[in-house]
C-alpha cells in the first residue's frame, strides 16, 4: 500500500478539537516519534480516506499548487488572542525557492501582514523560523531567525541567533512558529515534541532573562528544555529590545523583543526528542567531511576566532583606522589594545562557548569580580567601548551582562548611549534630566553601566534611550548625531575607511547592519581575496553577491562565520543533501537574490523611500576622519549606489524592475 517519499499523514482519520488545540487528552498527536519518522518516508497510493492532513491544506506561501510536506518539520501557528493552536504543512515550492528560515518566514510575513500594520499591534505577526539545516549534520547549524515588522523602523525585522534553542525546536519536529494576536495576560508557550500548550506567565513577567529562564525550566519540570524569552526591555516595549535564548544568545536587532512584549508573550520553551530528517545521510556525511577540513585549516575559523573570539578584530580594524570612536567623531582609538581580544583572553576569559554543532567556538565566557557571564563580542566592545570613549573592559563586560539580562541589543544600546553623550557634552541634554545619575561623558565607565540599566528598565531618561538613538536625537532637535541607517544603529566599522561596508549599511533591508553583506571579509581580512578597502570600483558587485550569499546562509540555518572557509557551492551541497532539492552554488545565490528582493518589496510597501533612506549619516559623507591611518577620508557612497542598483537589476531610484521580479518569480 505504500511506496517511499511521502510526508503528511496521520495514523487516525480524525482528532478531537481539544487535541488540535493542544489541550485535550491526546498526549502524542502524531504518535510515537520513531513511528512518525518511519511513516514520514512512506507515500500512500491507495485510498486517501485513511489519512488526515492537519492544519491548512494550502500554505500561505504557495501560489502554484505545490506539494505539501512534513518530513522537514511542520509549521505551528498560535493565535494568542483566541488560544487556538494549529499545525500546518510546509510547501515544497516555497521551501525550495526561499530555502527556509529567513526566506520562507519573510514570504509568510509579506503574504499575511497587511501593509501599514502597526508593528506593536495584535495584527503584526512574530515568526520563529529554522532553516532546513538547523539541528542537522552541517557545522554550526543551530541558527534560527525571528521575523516580524520592526517597531524601530517599520522595515522587515529579521534577527538571527545561535545557541541551542533552534536545534531543539527542530528536534521537536517544528520548522516554523507563527505567533498571532495578543494574549490577554502574560503567557508562555510550552512545546514538548508535538504537545503544545499556552500557559500563564504572570509569575515570570518582570523577571530578567536569566531568572525567567531558570523559573520556566523549573515550571516545565525539565532542565534540558530550551528557553527563548524577553527581559524587562521587551515587556516595556523598548524599540531596541532583543529576544534572548539560552540566557545569553540574542536575536538582537530591529526591536523584535518589543513585538514579543506587545503580544504579552514572555517565552517559548521547547523540548524535542526526535532526530531531524535528512534526505541523504551518506551525502551529508561526505559534504560534512570536506567542510570540516576547510574549517579546521582556515586561519580565521581554526585560529583567530577560537583563540580570541570576534574581538580579534579590535586591533586589526583600529590599525586600519576604521574603528569608530566617540559616536563616530573619529575612527581611531589609541587605547584600543586595552579592550582587544588579546586582552580579553588574558585577563577575563574563563572558557570558550560553542553553539550547537559548532567546531569554531568563538563565544566567550568571562568573569569580572564575582560576576561571570557570556561576552562581549567585538560589536559590543565597540558600542560600549570606543564609541562611548571607554577604554577598559570591566565596565564594557558589565554593560554586556546587563544587556543579556534586560534583553537589549548591545549595538543599539551602546551606540544610543554614545549619542546621548554627545548630546550631553554639547549641552542639549541637561544635567537635571539625569536625576542624580552619572554624567553622560565620553570615557565614563560608570555612565555606560548605569544608563544601560535605566534603559533596560525603561525608566527616567532611560525611557528616551530605550527608543534608540534616532528618536532620542530627534527629541532634542539633532538627528544628525544619530549614527543610524533607516533608524537602526550602525555597527563597528567606519564606512569612511572601509567603503564596501558603507554601501552595505546604506542598502541593508533592515537598516544599519554588517551581517547582511559582510564585506569586511575581503576588505579587511582578505577572504576569499584581498580587496583594497578604499577602492570603490568593484564594491557594488561584491556587496550584491555577499548580500545574496548571506541571505541564503541565514535561510539555511548555518552560521555566517562558516563563510570564512566555505563558499556558495558548499552551502548548496549541504542543502541538497538535507532536502534532496537540486541546489548548486548558482541556485543558492539566486535564492538569496529572491529573498533580498522580497525584503525590499516589503519595505517599499511599508513606505521606504530609497532616495532618502539608502544613505549614511552626513557625518560619514561630509566630515573627513580627523586622525589616524584613514585621516581625511569620507564615504564615497553616492558614486557606488547607482552601480549597485544596476547590479541588482533595479531602476535608478532603487526599485526592483518588472523584469527582475519576473526573473525571480516574484511577479
Amino acid at each position: 500500500m505504500y511506496q517511499k517519499k511521502f510526508n503528511l499523514i496521520l495514523l487516525r482519520p480524525a482528532v478531537s478539537p481539544g487535541e488540535l488545540a493542544g489541550t485535550g487528552p491526546g498526549k502524542r498527536f502524531f504518535g510515537l516519534p520513531r513511528l512518525q519518522r518511519r511513516i514520514s518516508r512512506l507515500q500512500p497510493v491507495g485510498d486517501p480516506s485513511f489519512f488526515y492532513e492537519t492544519g491548512r491544506k494550502r500554505d500561505s506561501g504557495d501560489q502554484g499548487g505545490g506539494i505539501f510536506m512534513d518530513k522537514f518539520g511542520k509549521i505551528l501557528r498560535v493565535n494568542l488572542t483566541t488560544g487556538s493552536i494549529t499545525r500546518e504543512s510546509l510547501c515544497e515550492k516555497t521551501l525550495k525557492e526561499f530555502i527556509g528560515g529567513r526566506g520562507y518566514a519573510t514570504k509568510v510575513l509579506y503574504d499575511e501582514v497587511p501593509a501599514g500594520t502597526d508593528p506593536l499591534s495584535a495584527e503584526n505577526k512574530l515568526i520563529f523560523a529554522n532553516g532546513p539545516l538547523t539541528g542537522k549534520g552541517a557545522p554550526s547549524a543551530g541558527r534560527y531567525m525571528v521575523i516580524t515588522k520592526s517597531p524601530l523602523n517599520n522595515c522587515i525585522a529579521s534577527s538571527n541567533s545561535g545557541g541551542f534553542w533552534g536545534a531543539e525546536m527542530a528536534r521537536a519536529g517544528w520548522f516554523m512558529l507563527i505567533l498571532e494576536g495578543k494574549a490577554q495576560k502574560p503567557a508562555y508557550l510550552w512545546i514538548n515534541d508535538d504537545q503544545v500548550e499556552l500557559r500563564d506567565a504572570s509569575a515570570f513577567w518582570g523577571k530578567d532573562s536569566h531568572a525567567a529562564t531558570d523559573g520556566l525550566l523549573e515550571a516545565v519540570g525539565d532542565s534540558k528544555a530550551k528557553v527563548t524569552c524577553i527581559g524587562p526591555a521587551g515587556e516595556r516595549l523598548s524599540k531596541i529590545a532583543a529576544v534572548m535564548n539560552d540566557k545569553n544568545r540574542a536575536a538582537g536587532r530591529s526591536g523584535v523583543g518589543a513585538v514579543m512584549g506587545s503580544k504579552n508573550l514572555k517565552a517559548v520553551v521547547v523540548k524535542g526528542s526526535t532526530r531531524p530528517y535528512v534526505e541523504n545521510q551518506d551525502a551529508m556525511k561526505a559534504v560534512l567531511a570536506g567542510a570540516m577540513e576547510k574549517l579546521k585549516t582556515h586561519p580565521v575559523t581554526s585560529q583567530g576566532l577560537p583563540t580570541y573570539g570576534t574581538a580579534v578584530l579590535v586591533n586589526i580594524v583600529n590599525q586600519l583606522g576604521g574603528y569608530p570612536a566617540r559616536n563616530w567623531q573619529g575612527a581611531y582609538f589609541p587605547e584600543a589594545d586595552s579592550q582587544s581580544g588579546e586582552t580579553l583572553a588574558k585577563d577575563f576569559l574563563t572558557k570558550r562557548y560553542s553553539c550547537f554543532g559548532c567546531p569554531i567556538g568563538c563565544g566567550r565566557v568571562t568573569k569580572v569580580g564575582e560576576r561571570e557571564g557570556e561576552g562581549p563580542e567585538y560589536e559590543t566592545i565597540f558600542a560600549f567601548g570606543t564609541c562611548c570613549g571607554v577604554e577598559h573592559l570591566e565596565p564594557i563586560i558589565e554593560a554586556n551582562y546587563l544587556c543579556n539580562e534586560y534583553g537589549l541589543d548591545t549595538i543599539s544600546a551602546g551606540v544610543t548611549i554614545a549619542a546621548a553623550m554627545e548630546l550631553y557634552e554639547k549641552g542639549y541634554i541637561k544635567k537635571e534630566e539625569l536625576e542624580g545619575g552619572p554624567e553622560l561623558r565620553f570615557g565614563s565607565g560608570e555612565a555606560i553601566t548605569y544608563w544601560t540599566k535605566k534603559m533596560g528598565l525603561v525608566e527616567g531618561l532611560g525611557k528616551k534611550l530605550a527608543e534608540g538613538s534616532y528618536r532620542l536625537c530627534e527629541m532634542y532637535g539633532h538627528p544628525e548625531f544619530s549614527m543610524t541607517v533607516k533608524k537602526q544603529e550602525m555597527p563597528a566599522y567606519d564606512a569612511r575607511a572601509i567603503q564596501g561596508i558603507g554601501l552595505n549599511y546604506a542598502t541593508s533591508n533592515r537598516g544599519g547592519c554588517h551581517v547582511r553583506g559582510y564585506t569586511i571579509s575581503p576588505e579587511v581580512l582578505g577572504v576569499p581575496e584581498k580587496l583594497d578597502p578604499t577602492d570603490i570600483s568593484v564594491k557594488p558587485q561584491w556587496v550584491k553577491i555577499f548580500q545574496d550569499l548571506t541571505a541564503a546562509i541565514d535561510s539555511s540555518g548555518m552560521c555566517l562565520f562558516t563563510s570564512f572557509a566555505l563558499g556558495a557551492d558548499d552551502y548548496a551541497a549541504f542543502l541538497k543533501a538535507a532536502t534532496g532539492f537540486d541546489y548548486d552554488g548558482a541556485a543558492a545565490l539566486k535564492a538569496g537574490d529572491r529573498i533580498w528582493n522580497i525584503e525590499r518589496m516589503f519595505n517599499l510597501r511599508e513606505g521606504l523611500d530609497p532616495v532618502k533612506e539608502d544613505t549614511l549619516p552626513d557625518r560619514l559623507l561630509k566630515e573627513p576622519i580627523p586622525e589616524g591611518p584613514s585621516k581625511g577620508m569620507v564615504s564615497r557612497l553616492p558614486e557606488m549606489l547607482p552601480e549597485y542598483y544596476k547590479a541588482r537589476g533595479w531602476d535608478e531610484k532603487g526599485i526592483p524592475t518588472e523584469a527582475k521580479l519576473q526573473e525571480l518569480g516574484l511577479k
